[in-house]
């Protein structure tokens, strides 16, 4: 009887967490990466 209980909280806040993490509105986003900056080159120029 213990280790049904055991399973079944465990799989239960297992499947709780993955729902809500889920319902993030923020994972159907999809933002463009911040461009770069092109960094001028320190010092002398190389050959």
């Amino acid at each position: 009887m213990i280790d049904n209980l055991a399973l079944a909280i465990s799989h239960g806040l297992i499947a709780l967490t993955v729902w809500v993490l889920l319902r993030r509105p923020d994972l159907d986003r999809e933002d463009a990466p911040p461009e770069q900056t092109e960094r001028k080159p320190k010092g002398r120029p190389r050959a």
